[in-house]
C-alpha cells in the first residue's frame, strides 16, 4: 500500500515526528479498531471505552491545551492532518466523525468560554469520560445558519431552550451539547452558544438510520421548556455566530483530508484488485484502460492533497483566508466521488457487495459533500468573498 505512505516522505510539510506519530495511530488502529469495525458498524454506535482507549493513547489530546489534559507541545496542524489519515484505513468515515466528534465540539468552549467552563468542560472531554457534541443543523434548514430556530429565553439564573436539533453526530451517545440557540432578534447578530446537559429534563432525542457513517450514531434531539443555567453561555449573549463560522474553517479542512484519505484507501483497494484479478487472459492492470483509471485516480488525489497541505500551511502561518477552506472542501468532496465511483468500476460487482472498504467509502460519498457545507453553498460564499455580491 505504498501509494498510502510516500506521498508525505516527498512533502516539504512532513517530517519524523509526523512519520512516528502515523506509526503509533496505526498500530492503535490495528490492535483497537479494525478487529471491530465491522460490528461497530451493524451497531450504530461506537462502544464508549475506545473513547478512553483512544485518550490514553493520546489521540483525543492531541494539539489541546496541556493545562486540559491535552498534548500540544511539539505538534503542529500537520500532526492533525496525520491522525485524521491514519483513522481512516479501516475504511469507515463514521469512525472519526463520531471518535473525533469533540473535534467541533469543544473548540468553541475553548475559543469563547471562561476558564470556569473550560476546566469543567475540557478535561473529562479530553480524557474520554465524557462525550461532547456539536449541536448547529436544525429541521428547517442546514446551511442557513444565521436563520436558526431554536430559542434561548432569559429566565432569571436560566435560559428555557426550546427547539429542534438535527443530523447531530455523536448525539444519541452525547453527554453535552455545543448548541447554537436564537437569544436575540433575527439574523446572526441574534446567535449564541449554550452548552447544554444532555440528561437534563425536557431533552429527548431520537437515533437516525443512515446510508452511511453507520458507526456514528446520529440523532435528532428535541428541547422542550430545558431550563439551561445562564453560566452555560458561550462567550457573550448574541454573540455566539462568530465562533460557529471559526469552527467551519478547521472543519472543512479536516473533511477535506478525509476526502483524500479515504480516497486513497479506495485507490489501494483497486489497485490490489486489478493486480490479482485475471480478465481475458492477463491482470485488470494488465489492460491500458484499467491503468488510465488508476492513474486518473492518483492524479486527482496528489492534486487535491497538495491544496490540502497548502491550506494547512497558511493557517500555521496566519495567511488563510474563509473562500480557500469553502473552495478546498468542494474539490475534495467532487474527487472523493469520482474516485470511490472509478474504485468501484474497477471492482466491478465485488464493489456492490457488503464488506468492501470500496462499497462503504462510496455510500460515505454524499455525507461529505453536504455535511459542513454543501457545495453550492461552499462556491457561492467563496464567490461573494472574493468577488463582492449580495
Amino acid at each position: 500500500m505504498t501509494h498510502f505512505d510516500d506521498w508525505r516522505a516527498r512533502s516539504p510539510f512532513y517530517n519524523e515526528t509526523h512519520e512516528a506519530l502515523a506509526m503509533s495511530v496505526r498500530r492503535f488502529v490495528e490492535r483497537e479498531i479494525a478487529p471491530f469495525i465491522d460490528q461497530w458498524e451493524r451497531d450504530g454506535e461506537l462502544p464508549r471505552d475506545l473513547h478512553r482507549k483512544a485518550a490514553d493513547a493520546g489521540i483525543l489530546g492531541l494539539r489541546y491545551p496541556e493545562e486540559y489534559g491535552g498534548h500540544s507541545e511539539g505538534f503542529d496542524i500537520f500532526h492533525g492532518l496525520i491522525l485524521t489519515e491514519e483513522l481512516a484505513a479501516v475504511g469507515a468515515g463514521g469512525l472519526g466523525a463520531s471518535l473525533m466528534t469533540h473535534g467541533i465540539g469543544l473548540p468553541p468552549v475553548l475559543a469563547l468560554g471562561r476558564e470556569e467552563q473550560k476546566r469543567r468542560i475540557a478535561p473529562p472531554v479530553l480524557a474520554g469520560e465524557k462525550i461532547i457534541a456539536l449541536g448547529i443543523t436544525e429541521p428547517s434548514g442546514g446551511s442557513d445558519v444565521a436563520n436558526l430556530k431554536t430559542s434561548a429565553v432569559r429566565d432569571g439564573d436560566d435560559y428555557i431552550v426550546n427547539g429542534t436539533k438535527m443530523f447531530i453526530t455523536s448525539g444519541m451517545r452525547a453527554d453535552w451539547l455545543t448548541c447554537a440557540v436564537r437569544t436575540g432578534g433575527p439574523g446572526a447578530a441574534g446567535v449564541s452558544l449554550l452548552l447544554i446537559d444532555m440528561d437534563a429534563p425536557g431533552v429527548s432525542r431520537t437515533r437516525l438510520d443512515k446510508m452511511g457513517w453507520r458507526c456514528s450514531d446520529t440523532a435528532a434531539i428535541y428541547f422542550q421548556d430545558v431550563r439551561v443555567p445562564a453560566a452555560n453561555l458561550i462567550g457573550p449573549e448574541n454573540g455566539g455566530f462568530i465562533g460557529i463560522m471559526r469552527n467551519f474553517n478547521s472543519e472543512r479542512l479536516g473533511m477535506a483530508m478525509g476526502c483524500c484519505a479515504y480516497a486513497r484507501v479506495c485507490l489501494a483497494e483497486a489497485v490490489d484488485w486489478a493486480q490479482q484479478r485475471e480478465t481475458f487472459g492477463k491482470t485488470l492492470v494488465g489492460h491500458q484502460a484499467i491503468r488510465i483509471k488508476l492513474a486518473g485516480m492518483a492524479q486527482r488525489i496528489d492534486a487535491t492533497q497538495a491544496w490540502v497541505d497548502l491550506c494547512a500551511w497558511q493557517v500555521k502561518e496566519g495567511r488563510d483566508r474563509p473562500a480557500d477552506f469553502a473552495m478546498l472542501k468542494v474539490q475534495a468532496t467532487q474527487m472523493l466521488e469520482h474516485v470511490a465511483r472509478e474504485a468501484a468500476q474497477v471492482l466491478g460487482g465485488a464493489s456492490y457487495i457488503t464488506g468492501s472498504k470500496v462499497e462503504r467509502i462510496y455510500r460515505e460519498v454524499r455525507v461529505n459533500a453536504i455535511g459542513g457545507g454543501s457545495e453550492e453553498i461552499m462556491l457561492d460564499l467563496a464567490g461573494r468573498q472574493l468577488f463582492g455580491g449580495r
